[in-house]
């Protein structure tokens, strides 16, 4: 049986965490885009490490990764209103409450999700 209360709290947590993730990157994007304001340099070939495009690129992806997360919470909430949390999505059977307690908004078993 799926203690719902315990579930909301962690999607809560879960929401509020990735909300903030995603109001750092997105600050971090507008630093990355006004430090390549004005400059010309060609920091696609510094020999010095990364570039500001490789820096500003990954935070994408992973302000782009959060934003879905935050739609995988919501449909995780989904289905908790509608009793069907804790069914994996694609095969029918039960979702490992360990595998919920690290990710509550899985949607899938271990095996449909690999």
């Amino acid at each position: 049986m799926v203690d719902s209360d315990r579930v909301r709290e962690l999607l809560r947590s879960e929401e509020s965490e990735t909300r903030r993730l995603i109001a750092s990157l997105s600050s971090d994007i507008k630093d990355l885009a006004a430090a390549r304001e004005g400059d010309n340099s060609d920091d696609e070939h510094d020999p010095e490490g990364s570039t500001l495009a490789f820096e500003r690129s990954q935070a994408e992806t992973l302000l782009r990764q959060s934003q879905e997360r935050l739609t995988s919470i919501a449909e995780a909430e989904q289905r908790l209103d509608d009793g069907t949390f804790g069914i994996c999505t694609n095969c029918g059977n039960p979702i490992p409450e360990v595998r919920l307690e690290i990710r509550p908004y899985a949607p899938t078993c271990v095996a449909c999700a690999s």
